[in-house]
Formats: structure tokens, sequence, C-alpha cells
């Protein structure tokens, strides 16, 4: 929903989502508006000017006039920053969720590779054997071993299933409080909504140590736009979880446990993605939804770009995370 104007009296703009339009259609009497969600994805809080000429009362004008947008269906692209309510008012400082790129032991990061077009700062993610196995042609390094590559094809225990995995870290992210302190009980997530495109891969269990592919996980719901939400708990899903020791802790190396985030610490989730059937048969949805681009020394592949959304349950802290599914065409 959007308010459409507010230069006077409110006019609320509010329209059905394309599943409560179905389950209206129905006429069973079945649709009732039992829940809702607000947000503030059009609101640049880096606006507000406590320096403003005119005094106090003006420090949040150009917030408070911003164009707000009118209100759509379509609920991928809508209501990404909902707001939440924290019923204490000492807080400095809300938790974030973060990439632990490089600092998790067990994740090797994102794609660094030199490719044409350039490809950084997003995961590959292999959907069939040929393609995790193709081969360096100047150091002999098979693709799935490569940093940052998910391998994403249900590798066998013989082929292994190289060291990339995507982590995250939630907490807060300030050096203003110690990371030795222990985050509040009510900040800290237990509990994680992880959303995908079911027509393009499913989500799985972080690397198991022994090479072989982790299962995949139960997908909760899948609406009508095939994204799918996985909704994972500590306690019914612990080893997507791993622990996030305080800072005093050390690693065995005389260094503080490693973390993504710079203050008090709350919980690590760990997990993988396996290629769905139609991107590991066809080139069908690489052909509607993607294109063809070069990996240097290794070939031509056909891709296309998704990403992958994680929420926090409790704060409604979100990350999206760009990934790349990739499939050989020609070394």
């Amino acid at each position: 929903m959007g308010f459409l104007d507010n230069s006077g009296d409110i006019i609320l703009d509010a329209v059905l989502t394309d599943l409560g339009r179905e389950r209206l259609a129905r006429g069973d009497g079945s649709f009732k508006i039992t829940k809702f969600a607000a947000a503030d994805d059009e609101i640049d809080y880096g606006k507000y000017n406590k320096n403003h000429a005119s005094g106090s009362a003006y420090f949040d004008l150009d917030i408070l006039t911003t164009p707000v947008l009118e209100a759509f269906t379509n609920n991928i692209g809508s209501v990404k920053h909902k707001l939440m309510t924290i019923p204490r008012n000492n807080l400095l400082y809300l938790p974030v969720i973060k990439l632990a790129n490089g600092v998790s032991g067990q994740d090797a990061g994102m794609w660094a590779g030199t490719t044409s077009p350039v490809s950084t700062n997003l995961y590959l993610v292999t959907v069939d054997n040929d393609t995790s196995m193709d081969v360096n042609d100047s150091d002999s390094e098979k693709l799935y071993q490569k940093t940052g590559v998910i391998r994403g094809d249900g590798a066998s225990s013989g082929d292994g299933m190289g060291n990339t995995q995507i982590v995250t870290d939630q907490g807060l992210d300030t050096s203003k409080i110690p990371s030795t302190f222990t985050l509040d009980s009510d900040l800290i997530e237990n509990q994680y909504i992880i959303e995908i495109d079911d027509r393009l891969g499913k989500i799985a269990g972080p690397l198991n140590g022994n090479g072989s592919a982790p299962s995949l996980a139960n997908a909760n719901f899948i609406d009508d736009d095939r994204v799918a939400s996985y909704y994972l708990s500590k306690t019914s899903n612990s080893d997507y979880f791993g622990n996030l020791e305080p800072a005093n802790t050390n690693d065995g190396n005389n260094n503080p446990a490693v973390c993504a985030v710079a203050g008090p610490r709350g919980t690590r989730l760990k997990f993988t993605i396996r290629a769905s059937l139609e991107l590991n048969t066809s080139t069908s949805l690489f052909s509607r939804l993607g294109s063809t681009y070069t990996i240097t020394n290794h070939g031509t592949f056909y891709y296309v770009d998704s990403t992958v959304r994680i929420t926090g349950v409790t704060t409604g802290y979100r990350l999206d995370i760009p990934i790349r599914f990739i499939k050989l065409q020609s070394t």
C-alpha cells in the first residue's frame, strides 16, 4: 500500500497482493485479512538535517516530503524494509546481518576471478557435473574448487564439494560497544527465512566436512511467483547455525574469534544452494532469463542472475545476496 498525497488529508491506497486477489476470487469466504506489514522502502534517513537553518522543526522536512511509491502487488519488489516495534527506548544500535566473507573458516567468499563481462561480488553456482568439473587451462584446478563457486549439482563424495558456502553473521556492527559484551536476547536471531527463486535453485545444508552433497531443506511455502521460503530455526535446524564466540575467546592462534560484525555477536547462518532440475538438464531458462559470458581459462557459460534473500525473524532485517547460476556451453 502507499500514501498518494501527504499535502492535506491523507489518502490511503491499498491493494491486494496477487495471492490475496486469488483467495478473494474463490468466493468461498476464506479470504480474511488477519495480518499486515508496514515498510519504509522509499525513505532515506540520511536526509535528516540537524543543521537546518530554520531550526529543529525543519530537521526532518526532507524526509516527510519524500514521494512515496504507489501501491503495487508484486511481493518480490515491495515491502523490503519492514518496520519493527521495539518496546524499550535504550537502544543505540540495531543488529544487522552481514556476509562473513573470508572470516568463518569455511566460507571462501564471493567470486573474485577475472571474467568478461565482470562478475565479481557474487556467488557462482554450477548447475551440472560438466560445469563443476571444468578444468582451468593454466592451473588444472576444477571450477568448483575456485573461491566463490558453490557446487550446485549434487556432488558425490568422491568428487568433493569445494570450500565455498554462504555464511552470514548477525549482531551489532559497531566498535562503540565492545564485542566482548553479550548481545541482548531480544536482539538475537534464532530464526531465519531464506527466499530463493524455486525455478532456479533450492536451499541445502552447509558443507558437512566429508565431501558429500548436503541434504536439501524443506521449503515451507512457494508463492505465485515461484519464490520459495525456507523457515530455519536454531532449535529444529541446528546444523545451519554456527556459534559466534565472544571476542575474548581465542581461535587457537591467539587471535579473537573471527566475525563479520564489529560489536556484540548474535548467530551465524550457513547454507549452500542446489541447482534446479530444469537448469541441470536444460538451457531453456538460461535462454529466456539470462545470456552467455566467458570465464578466463575455463570457457563460455550460460548464466542467469538471481538473489537469495535472508530475513531475520526477530528484527526483520533483510540481506539480499547476488548469485549467478552457470552452465558450461563450450571450453
